[in-house]
Order: C-alpha cells, then structure tokens, then sequence
C-alpha cells in the first residue's frame, strides 16, 4: 500500500497545482470576464473526461492481461506530455488538445483502484481505498496552495511544476513500485473489453452494483457541479484570488486526509459500510445547498469541514463493490466504474458552467451565482433515494450481516 500511495500522492500533487489557474488561463485566451471564460472552461474539463471515458476500459483491460505497474508508468508518461503542452499553449485549441492527452493519461485512476483490490484482503479493502482518498486529501493539501502560489509569477508555471512532478513520480513508480497482478490471475486482453460501453453488461453481471451505480452517477454529475464551479464561484462571489482559492481547495485536502485516513477506521466497522454510505451521501447534499447559499468567504471554509465528513461514503462504496467481484475482473470492474464517472465528467462540467453563465451574465433576469450547487444537491438527493432502493431490494444476509449495519 506505501508505494501505490505514494504513486497516487505525487499524480494528484500535480493535479491539484494546476486547478487554481487554469479557469484563469482560459479567461486569458478568450478575454471577458469569469461569466464568458465559464463557457468554455467547462469544455476544457468535458474533454478531459472524454479521454478518460474512452481510454478507462482499455487500460483496466490491459492492466487484467500486462499488469498494473506498466500500464501505470505509460500514463504518467503521458500526462507529464500533457502539461508540457499545456505550459506551451499559445491558443484555447493547445488547450484542448492538452486536456485530451491528459484525460488518456488520467484515466490511469482506474489502475490504481485495480492494484489496491489487488493487494487488500477483503474485509480490509474499505480502510485501502479510504488510504486512496487520504492520498488524493494530501495531494490537494499541497497541489492547489503550491499552484495558487506559482500562479502570481505566471499562470503558465504551475503546468511546467506538474510536468516535472509527474517525471518524478515516473521515476519512483520505475524504481520502487512492485507489480501486483499476480499471473494466475491475468487474462487476454479484447478489444470487446476496451468498448467504453462495455461497462453497461459487465455490471449486468452484479444487480447490486449496477443499482449502486446509479447512484455513483448521480453523485458523479454532483461532484463535477462543485468541482467545475469552485474557482469560478468563489472568484465571483468573494474575489477571491488563485491563491486564496487554493488555500480553500488546500483545506478539502487536508479534511479529507482526516476522514479517509483516520476517521474512516474509527467509524466505518461501528456503521458498516451500508449507513456510512447513507450518513455520508446527507451529509454531502446538506453542505451543497449550504455553499450555494454562503454569502461571506468564510462560510465556504466552515462548510468545506462539515462537507469532509462526506467522504466516508466513497471508500464505503468501493469496498462494498470490489466484495462482490473476483480478482479476475477487478480490473475490468474498476475500470467500468471510472467510465461510469468520466461519463458524468463530460456532462457535468458544460450543463454547470452554462448554468453558472447564465446566471451571471449581465444580461441575467435573476442573479443566481450558486446554482451549480443547487442542482448537485438535487442530483444527490435522488443518489440517496435510489441507494436505499437498492439495500431494500439487496439486504445484507443473515450470515454476513454486522450488529452497525442496515
């Protein structure tokens, strides 16, 4: 778990150093004010997440039939091209192009969650995955301070920084990462496997999942509605700076070190992870309604700690899920359910920040700069209704059952 951990850590340091001042580089390349620069900063993360939609199912496969250690160093080739490219882009078209070869690269995430069910024993896989998302919590603890910080030298630094981060995190992963995938347990590889749709009947294999599914894309689509409009929003509404809003991402990140790689153990074998999965999906919705609603900078920081503990519900998840399948088709599952939220990524992003646009322009009847937030609380709130459908038709059975679980 040490070396995929680290692996992750360093990817995600290099995602989040460039989250504070892309929106600011968009806005850049298309003049105008943050209402404009919306419009088109929301394709920039759709393509992202195309290529990661595409590509998921094919590295998840290939990954199944080479390993997870090759397949994860390729990627991190890739995306070090990524921000090199995006460091040079002279247009909003490099972007693009940029954020598509990112978005190949990026869909790696899928290889990671396959190498972690690899080596957790199950009933330890929960608290894994929850190291997972204290990984990511690090990274965005010192991505987005250290980007905001860069970006008052040049809005281009920030991208050469994560190129050199993601170099050495090839470097490390070449070195010290062992491989995972045992060879009993590898498969031939099929381009029938590769087809992003191809999720749609694997997951047909697994009722619960597929129910569960549901939810993760309802969940996803309210995810991409914060993550998409944050910068946005709160440069908008507060004035914020790129700094400032990195501080505010830096705090996300540390909250949710606390609670996936800390909180998560205390908490999950007294809940299970059926309610923890509930408690955090309310608890996320709640906070969603109170960000659109905050008028003063600090509120944004008060709800970011409530919204945290939230991030129970994630881990719960992936270990509910990864119980239900064999080591064979771990990758393959992981790899569906990435395409599963890649796929929200490309419509969240555009609907959010049209939204967002809209309702901001000068030209708006009505003035609304939180409605990104308002409708992932309403996204959420049909995640949790369908969650329960799902446990009511799929209970826990009398043998596997625990005293904290519904």
């Amino acid at each position: 778990m040490l070396f995929i951990f680290i692996t992750v850590l360093l990817d995600i340091i290099g995602i989040g150093i460039v989250i504070p001042i892309t929106p600011q580089l968009v806005s850049q390349f298309v003049g105008g004010d943050l209402s404009d620069a919306s419009r088109y900063y929301g394709p920039a993360i759709a393509l992202y997440t195309a290529m990661q939609f595409l590509c998921a199912p094919t590295l998840g496969a290939l990954s199944d039939r080479f390993g997870r250690k090759p397949i994860l160093l390729l990627s991190l080739v890739g995306t070090s091209l990524a921000y090199l490219m995006t460091a040079f882009a002279p247009n909003l078209a490099w972007l693009y192009a940029a954020r598509m070869l990112g978005g190949v690269a990026g869909a790696s995430m899928t290889v990671a969650s396959a190498y972690i069910a690899d080596v957790s024993a199950p009933e330890r896989r929960a608290q894994n995955f929850g190291m997972l998302g204290a990984a990511f919590g690090i990274g965005f603890i010192i991505g987005p301070a250290l980007g905001g910080a860069l970006g008052h030298f040049s809005l281009h630094l920030p991208f050469f920084v994560s190129a050199a981060v993601s170099l050495i995190n090839f470097v490390y992963g070449l070195v010290a990462l062992p491989e995972s995938h045992r060879l009993e347990n590898r498969r031939a590889f099929t381009w029938a496997k590769a087809n992003p749709l191809s999720f749609v009947p694997l997951l047909r294999k697994y009722p619960q999942i597929m129910g569960m599914a549901t939810s993760l894309l309802l969940v996803g689509l309210a995810q991409q509605c914060q993550q998409s409009n944050w910068v946005l929003f709160t440069s908008l509404r507060f004035k914020w700076s790129p700094a400032e809003s990195g501080v505010s991402l830096a705090l996300a990140g540390l909250c949710m070190v606390l609670v996936q790689g800390g909180l998560i153990r205390l908490v999950l074998p007294k809940l299970g992870e059926r309610r923890a999965i509930l408690y955090g999906l309310v608890l996320f919705g709640g906070s969603m309604v109170l960000f659109g609603l905050a008028s003063k900078g600090w509120m944004m920081y008060a709800v970011t700690v409530v919204s945290s503990l939230s991030a129970i519900a994630g881990p719960a998840t992936q270990g509910l899920i990864s119980r239900q399948i064999g080591p064979d088709e771990q990758g393959a599952v992981q790899g569906a359910l990435t395409s599963l939220t890649s796929l929200t990524g490309i419509v969240g992003p555009v609907v959010a920040n049209q939204l967002f646009a809209t309702f901001t322009a000068a030209s708006a009847p009505v003035k609304i700069p939180g409605i990104a937030f308002f409708l992932g609380a309403l996204l959420i709130g049909l995640a949790f209704l369908n969650m329960l459908r799902v446990f009511a038709k799929h209970p826990v059975p009398a043998t596997a059952a625990q005293p904290a679980q519904v």
